[in-house]
């Protein structure tokens, strides 16, 4: 059994330390949010009124922060904080300068670090089935694996410090394209006659399988879990995919790649958040696709 402190109980941290709990861990945790707080302590952890309390004694810090800023802000209080030795791993999705950043603070503090940001949504930090895409130091890595394998069902180390960041980023580029290629071929099919069920049984099993159609299909109906079934509540919120779509950009802009289609994405899923949908699932970028189309 470890003695784990978690930062941040948001709707997926909140889930990732309950799992860690149901494994035997001993977890204390600290959010801002009295909401978070209370479904934490509902799950048993030990809830702590400030961070120097919550990482009192523990072995490993994990952080789930909603930016690059914020991860900065409190790992530069946790390496003046916990002694050398201590694991930070930080599961967040940031730009890569900030993971970066991060990792030279725990380095000159003698702190093994991981960046480990996640895929899956709150159903898989939910279900312990999220994929973590790690990166740091082997050792360090090795280190975090049982209490990352608690929470998830796919551990991957990418490389080096901040390049779980980079496969994340990369990833979810891929994820927004063929989101929107998935809702853009159900409009077209709802013009030409074809029924949902229809084309999701022959694109699920043919050349236009992916991720997107067949864990989160953006019509109703062929597939029951999906968050369309619900009126597209999240999921995975637009707004966060917006927030890595652009950290996907930012990182092209510092590289020179030619990402034309990812720039597109994160253009489309700007004018969705803006339009009022930011808390919607980003499988409803259906929705706006559809009414652009003429169709209703």
């Amino acid at each position: 059994m470890a003695r784990i402190a978690f930062i941040g109980l948001g709707h997926m941290g909140g889930p990732m330390a309950a799992n860690l709990v149901k494994a035997g861990h001993e977890v204390r945790g600290f959010d801002l949010s009295d909401e978070a707080l209370t479904r934490a302590r509902e799950q048993r952890v030990e809830i702590c009124e400030t961070i120097a309390a919550t990482v009192l004694e523990c072995e490993t810090v994990i952080t789930m922060l909603p930016a690059g800023k914020h991860v900065l802000a409190v790992w530069e209080e946790l390496v003046s904080t916990v002694p050398a030795g201590t694991l930070l791993v930080d599961c967040s999705t940031v730009d890569i300068e900030s993971s970066r950043s991060a990792h030279e603070m725990a380095r000159q503090h003698q702190c093994p670090a991981l960046d480990a940001p996640v895929s899956g949504g709150t159903a898989g930090a939910e279900a312990a089935t999220l994929a973590f895409m790690a990166g740091g130091e082997a050792e360090a890595f090795e280190r975090a694996r049982p209490l990352l394998e608690a929470m998830g069902k796919k551990i991957i180390h990418c490389g080096g410090p901040a390049m779980g960041q980079a496969a994340k980023i990369c990833n979810n580029m891929i994820l927004g394209i063929s989101m929107i290629a998935v809702s853009e071929a159900f409009v077209l099919g709802e013009g030409l006659g074809l029924t949902h069920q229809a084309l999701y049984d022959v694109a699920s099993v043919s050349s236009g399988q992916c991720w997107s159609l067949t864990s989160y299909c953006p019509v109703p109906g062929p597939l029951p879990t999906s968050p369309a079934n619900r009126d597209y509540q999240p999921g995975f919120a637009a707004s966060l995919m917006v927030k890595d779509l652009l950290l996907s950009q930012a990182a092209a802009a510092t590289t020179g790649a030619g990402t034309e289609l990812g720039r597109m994405a994160a253009d489309l899923y700007q004018q969705f958040v803006d339009e009022g949908s930011a808390a919607k699932d980003f499988s409803g970028i259906i929705e706006m696709i559809r009414a652009r189309s003429g169709q209703k």
